[in-house]
Parts: C-alpha cells; structure tokens; sequence
C-alpha cells in the first residue's frame, strides 16, 4: 500500500511554544476526522523546545488532495503562521508503508 507521508518542522515563536499544542488542537482534530488521513501527530523536539515537529500520513493522492482542499486546512494556514518563527520546512513524500526497524527488535 503506498501513502502519502508527510514531516515538517514547525518552528514556534518562543512567546507560543507552550502554547502550540492548544493553537494547532483544531486543526489537528478536524485532520485526524478526515476519511483519508491515516494519522497526524505532533511531537516537541527535545533539542530545540520552540520547534513541533509534524508527521502525517494519507491514504492515497486523493486523500492528500482532500486535505489541502479542505476547509480547515485554508483557516490553519491563515491564522497558524503568525505564531511561527519562520516558515516549515517540510519533506513529502511516497513510501510503501511502515517497515519494522530490525536493528531495535524486540524479542
């Protein structure tokens, strides 16, 4: 099964850091509602506490069309970047799916 995946780096002005999370809690819900998003999730990174890093993925180009297209996507991009340093960085990309990690297996 190939999927759209998605990572970006979203560095938040220090003054909104704490914040993010409850800034970005509607746009993640209604993303997460979407019939083609598999997932999206946020995580703090540990070496710099402005930055969340975002990783996503959808079902197939249809569901990444419908995402973009989609109401709440236009009102995050609108309001979420005057609480941002800087614009994303982010890699998009096709991949098979989810493989193990053999070098951490569990046995």
């Amino acid at each position: 099964m190939t999927l759209i995946f998605i990572t970006a780096k979203f560095p938040v002005k220090p003054e909104h850091a704490d914040d993010w999370p409850q800034l970005s809690k509607e746009f993640t819900d209604a993303c997460n509602a979407e019939e083609g998003c598999l997932f999206f999730q946020w995580a703090r990174s540990l070496a710099d506490p402005n930055e969340y890093v975002l990783i996503e993925a959808f079902k197939d180009d249809d569901a990444g069309g419908a995402h973009v297209q989609s109401d709440h996507f236009k009102k995050a991009t609108a309001e979420l970047p005057q609480y941002l340093q800087r614009t994303p960085d982010i890699i998009n990309t096709k991949v098979d799916g989810w493989s193990e990690l053999g070098e951490m297996a569990v046995k």
